[in-house]
């Protein structure tokens, strides 16, 4: 959980994540998106795979990558259980 924690606490990721959610995308559409070089976008996907937050699928020469929806899921039912123990 700390992975995603780490993974959620810059902008940029969040960025991505909202774009993600909207349609799947390579990692040079969504550096299109930014006024940062590849590499650091690349260094972003990693950090949201890593915490499970997106996934990359192999098509060709590109990876597509896609919102994992399932971690989110889990972790928005994580704060719910926090949010109704206060009760």
């Amino acid at each position: 959980m700390n992975d995603v924690f780490k993974a959620l606490n810059d902008e940029t990721r969040r960025e991505i994540l909202l774009m993600l959610r909207k349609k799947d995308m390579t990692a040079g559409e969504i550096a299109d998106c930014f006024h940062i070089s590849k590499p650091s976008i690349s260094h972003h996907l990693e950090i949201l795979r890593r915490a499970d937050l997106v996934s990359g699928e192999k098509q060709g020469q590109y990876i597509i990558y896609s919102v994992n929806t399932t971690i989110i899921d889990d972790l928005l039912q994580w704060v719910l259980t926090l949010k109704n123990k206060k009760k």
